[in-house]
């Protein structure tokens, strides 16, 4: 969705970065039409708080254009854009508010039936909407983002790798 408020009505390399990032978060999250809550346990297991250093940190999304940092929100686990690679100005949700740090991954807490798997939810900044998602690491070390409605059967799953770069002011990547 386009904010003419705060774009006079051009397209610029940030604002089509930013919805890349959204695009590609939606299409992970949504492969169905109907929402079902997906039940998620309680607090987090001696083997899951194991898994909890591995998913912590910076991540790079597949394209190299955004960094999500996944942090700990009391029992929860979530996650924020930090960086975005843009080359005018900051790109803008769905209500005109900067990206930067804004809150996608919300309300992560382990799987009961598979260790290292973490169940929440993400947030489409150009819709609002809210769709269930897994996160995981895998042996190879990479971040797995899977967006569902429904079932995670009925989902796509991106690749997210580690970042250990710098993250400009404005949360503008390098």
């Amino acid at each position: 969705m386009h904010d003419s408020n705060s774009h006079n009505g051009t397209r610029h390399a940030g604002h089509r970065a930013g919805r890349r990032i959204r695009h590609r978060l939606a299409t992970a999250a949504m492969a169905a039409l109907c929402a079902v809550a997906v039940g998620t346990g309680g607090l987090p297991s001696a083997r899951a708080a194991e898994a909890e250093p591995d998913i912590i940190g910076r991540w790079m999304t597949k394209d190299h254009d955004g960094v999500f940092e996944i942090s700990h929100c009391g029992n929860e686990i979530c996650g924020k854009l930090a960086g975005v690679r843009y080359t005018t100005e900051m790109p803008r949700d769905k209500r005109g508010e900067p990206e930067c740090n804004l809150p996608m991954l919300n309300g992560f807490t382990p799987d009961p039936k598979e260790t290292g798997h973490w169940n929440g939810h993400v947030t489409d900044p150009d819709t609002g909407h809210v769709y269930h998602a897994k996160l995981w690491v895998s042996q190879s070390g990479d971040l797995k983002l899977r967006g569902f409605v429904a079932v995670p059967l009925f989902g796509e799953t991106e690749t997210w790798s580690r970042y250990t770069g710098t993250i400009g002011p404005a949360c503008k990547l390098p």
